[in-house]
């Protein structure tokens, strides 16, 4: 970015008013609007107006060149094009002042216009007013390079002295980044590193997490975040993220106003009243939203001011955060029933009335409230569960890559699931849609699906079952645990969703291998220590046999002489490239075709040599190319539906590679 001084746009203008009189009008629009020519350099170009408001030309978007702007207005709520349009008219020539969205810093801040009105056009330029100086720029993670600022920004922008005299490049800085990252004794400690690199220099933090993502992906999201959660007052250094307590109701949009970037596109939100397979860990539960947005940025390129992680603080159940001096939140219990479903209600009210465009993604609530929220709202505003809709499509993915390893048919799988909460209902669900779309009934479908909960196997005859599990209580028998739910009902695949550890036994590993020649093993609860069994387990267990994923990562395993490197079935696969292609067309809504279609899109992904090392999902040193195929496909939903508010580009594939940010420094002088 190029700062010059206000005046610098007038003499900008004046250039392009001397070619417009040399060359013509023609000629003249022509070069205004070509991003190569004489008229653009960094982010100085010139625009044309009408004087109508219609823009004439655009040194850098020429698809905006024949678009109606008279309506246009700024930060503030100012018509600050008709302004100009008035002033034109009036005075010829003059300066404009107004709020505008800042490229680099991607905030809302000062620019002025200088506009000269020539004919029948009114030609323009504009400067940003206000940049950050000297510690206060070292400050601000979002601009700052630390040693890598050159020689001459040091001396423009009040540096010189507040830094080593050495300039680095980015890629030294990396350098020892990944240094000190690799001494660190243990991954916790890794952890903290790197939050407060991100804390200092998030630019350098995603170029260093989207160089090593295999290795950064398990410290900056599970299983390592789990403890940091568990931990996370007593780590407390910076506050990431918005705080909403249930004592600010009355009073939520104006705090989300409090938010440095205002243009939020994607809001992930928690409760902590489930955090991935730990409990209620409260306010401590932000680390999984901070996490999760970090991988929306390094996955897809959400640009980071896009991403908002808040924590909806109602207490907690939680006696041992209750009686710890250094917990974070409030200190009470959770509120429930109305108090809860109203301060929900405003929450998402003024998230709708201050980012308008922002998309919601819940985060780890408990069951008492996942599914009649998701109900309750999917319909009315842009959201989505991940714990109920993305794991779901992620494990939809991941059975469709099975069925190429055992050469099945979706519609000849029994799938058994252990646990019955949201994540093992949202599964059974898409999984229905699949099979329903392949020419099934729901009733069918459905009898496809059968759940183990922590009283036996989930059947009609059951007493006092939650309403989300009806669905899949089938006139059956009833079977006491695992092991005699597979003799009883000979599933081809099973799914832990359970949050249990070692909830897959030996024993019930060696009766599905009995049952099937490729027994299909997903242990997908986080972390580590809540998998229902690792890789070597299942492998060893199943003679080699099972096709196996996890949803922590676990390390290659040699077994009777082949190596098999089991795939990781996170939903980092999914909700980055969702959002990615929800921003792209900025859906209305989110819908379950959406899960669908991204479950194959992701089935698609997987190549032949990864099937062939035993793993159902793409390696995760290709998931921004991952990312980018479901954030078209997605879109390509949106479009279909009807659901699109931004108009269909030409190139949709190349205009979603357009918006994705990359973490490279960019000159500020």
């Amino acid at each position: 970015m190029s700062k010059r001084k206000a005046e610098d746009a007038k003499s900008w203008v004046e250039k392009a008013v001397a070619f417009y009189k040399d060359s013509g009008k023609r000629i003249a629009l022509a070069e205004y609007s070509n991003p190569e020519g004489q008229f653009v350099e960094d982010e100085r170009y010139i625009y044309v107006l009408s004087l109508k408001g219609t823009m004439l030309a655009h040194g850098i978007n020429e698809k905006f060149v024949g678009e109606d702007f008279s309506g246009v207005k700024d930060y503030d709520g100012r018509s600050f094009i008709k302004t100009i349009i008035r002033r034109a008219k009036a005075e010829g020539s003059g300066w404009v002042n107004y709020k505008w969205y800042h490229p680099v810093t991607a905030q809302m801040v000062p620019k002025t216009v200088y506009f000269d009105k020539v004919d029948d056009l009114i030609i323009c330029s504009g400067d940003y007013t206000e940049f950050s100086k000297g510690v206060a720029l070292l400050h601000d993670p979002m601009l700052n390079k630390g040693t890598a600022f050159t020689e001459a920004e040091r001396d423009a922008l009040k540096l010189r002295g507040l830094l080593p005299p050495h300039v680095q490049t980015q890629e030294e800085q990396a350098g020892r980044v990944m240094d000190n990252f690799r001494k660190k004794p243990n991954d916790l400690e890794r952890y903290i590193q790197l939050i407060g690199l991100q804390d200092r220099n998030e630019t350098l933090f995603y170029h260093v997490v989207m160089k090593n993502i295999e290795e950064m992906m398990p410290i900056i999201y599970t299983p390592t975040v789990g403890q940091a959660c568990q931990e996370y007052g007593h780590l407390f250094r910076r506050p990431r993220g918005l705080y909403l307590s249930i004592k600010d109701k009355g009073k939520i949009a104006e705090i989300l106003e409090n938010w440095p970037y205002k243009d939020i596109r994607i809001i992930v939100v928690t409760d902590g009243e489930r955090i991935l397979g730990l409990g209620d860990l409260g306010a401590f539960g932000i680390g999984i939203p901070v996490g999760k947005l970090s991988l929306y940025t390094a996955a897809a390129g959400v640009h980071p001011s896009y991403t908002l992680p808040v924590l909806l603080d109602v207490g907690t159940e939680n006696k041992t955060l209750l009686n710890d001096p250094l917990y974070t939140g409030i200190f009470q219990k959770r509120v429930r029933g109305k108090a809860y479903d109203s301060f929900f209600a405003e929450f998402v009210k003024a998230v709708n009335k201050v980012f308008p465009k922002a998309l919601i993604q819940l985060e780890d609530f408990g069951n008492i409230n996942a599914f009649r929220l998701l109900h309750a709202y999917k319909d009315r505003t842009c959201i989505f569960d991940d714990d109920i809709q993305g794991t779901a499509s992620v494990v939809l993915a991941g059975a469709y890559s099975a069925l190429r390893i055992t050469n099945g048919q979706m519609k000849d799988q029994k799938f058994l699931f252990l646990g019955a909460g949201e994540a093992g209902i949202g599964i059974g669900d898409l999984i229905v849609s699949a099979l329903v779309e392949e020419g099934m009934t729901i009733e069918e479908a459905r009898k496809r699906c059968w759940f183990i909960d922590s009283k036996g196997l989930v059947v009609k005859s059951r007493q006092g079952l939650a309403e989300h599990k009806l669905p899949y209580a089938h006139d059956y028998r009833s079977c006491p645990d695992l092991l005699s739910a597979i003799q009883e009902l000979k599933p081809t695949a099973l799914i832990g969703v359970s949050g249990s550890f070692r909830g897959f036994t030996q024993p019930a590993v060696e009766a599905m291998a009995k049952l099937n020649e490729r027994p299909i093993i997903f242990a997908l609860s986080n972390p580590t220590s809540k998998a229902e069994c690792t890789a070597e387990e299942a492998y060893t267990w199943s003679n080699g046999r099972a096709v196996f994923a996890s949803g922590s990562p676990f390390p290659p395993v040699t077994f009777g002489g082949q190596t098999f490197r089991p795939g990781q079935g996170n939903n980092v696969y999914i909700f980055p490239g969702m959002g990615l292609g929800i921003i792209a067309c900025e859906a209305k809504h989110v819908t379950d075709q959406m899960f669908l279609t991204t479950a194959k899109t992701l089935a698609g992904q997987v190549l032949e040599s990864d099937i062939a090392e035993g793993r159902v999902y793409p390696a995760l040193n290709r998931i921004q190319e991952v990312s980018i195929a479901i954030a078209v496909a997605v879109a390509e939903v949106a479009y279909k539906e009807g659901l699109a508010n931004k108009k269909r580009p030409a190139d949709l594939l190349a205009y979603i590679k357009s918006q994705m940010y990359k973490p490279i420094y960019q000159s500020y002088i």
